[in-house]
């Protein structure tokens, strides 16, 4: 095979893999399987308003602590939300604006195509 057999693409847009270490892929998967639950991303659309501690998520999802717990636990393990001790309360917030986008743009094309 020739170089002008080859398939030739505009990638101007599309980074190369080559071009992240092999941990920055495992975190990103890690990110994405996070990701992966609606219930976790019900989690994630609610913080994006505002931070808010966990017996407020329990009200607003009318679930068990331990299931709303264990969900903030993949979620923070994942670096998507942080948390923060007040007394016996603990809050927790989406890590930063990267995680409101990568929100919002995964849940855009969601609602994109199934137009």
């Amino acid at each position: 095979m020739t170089v002008l057999d080859r398939c030739v693409h505009d990638n101007s847009r599309a980074p190369l893999a080559n071009e992240y270490a092999q941990k920055h892929l495992d975190v990103a998967a890690a990110m994405c399987q996070a990701l992966s639950d609606p219930a976790r991303l019900r989690l994630l659309l609610l913080l994006s308003k505002r931070e808010m501690c966990v017996s407020e998520l329990v009200d607003y999802e009318e679930a068990k602590l331990s299931s709303i717990s264990a969900r903030l636990q993949t979620l923070h393990a994942a670096r998507l939300v942080t948390r923060r001790r007040e007394a016996k309360h603990v809050f927790y917030a989406l890590a930063d604006e990267h995680v409101y986008n990568l929100l919002s743009n995964i849940l855009g094309h969601a609602v994109e195509t199934q137009n």
